[in-house]
């Protein structure tokens, strides 16, 4: 497996550790309960994905990064909302930036591959 695919599932599975979290997190209106509890779940199956393609299967690679761009969507009601907090703006904006990193990292080798 290439360097920057490890990489690429280092940075997706941080994530969806993260996203375990948010229902913790969340005072229930930023983001609101059943957007936490949506990311939570996305995290958890997320996780169990990023384990596996780490262990090298490759079919799981795919079905991370669908789940990793729902939760990465879930952010951004947050950029259009009024009377979003600063920070939560920042978080959201900076898990998004995260998600579409990791995607690079992991795809960047099956690109690189298919121009040959």
């Amino acid at each position: 497996m290439a360097r920057s695919t490890r990489a690429g599932l280092l940075v997706l599975g941080f994530l969806s550790v993260v996203d375990l979290f948010v229902p913790l997190l969340t005072d229930g209106d930023h983001p609101p309960m059943p957007v936490a509890v949506a990311a939570a779940l996305l995290g958890a199956l997320s996780l169990v994905l990023a384990v596996a393609a780490w262990r090298g299967t490759r079919r799981a690679v795919p079905g991370l990064l669908v789940l990793r761009a729902l939760s990465a969507l879930g952010a951004v009601p947050a950029a259009v909302t009024p009377g979003v907090p600063g920070p939560v703006l920042v978080l959201a904006g900076a898990g998004v930036l995260a998600t579409i990193a990791g995607a690079a990292l992991v795809l960047a080798p099956r690109l690189t591959a298919g121009a040959r």
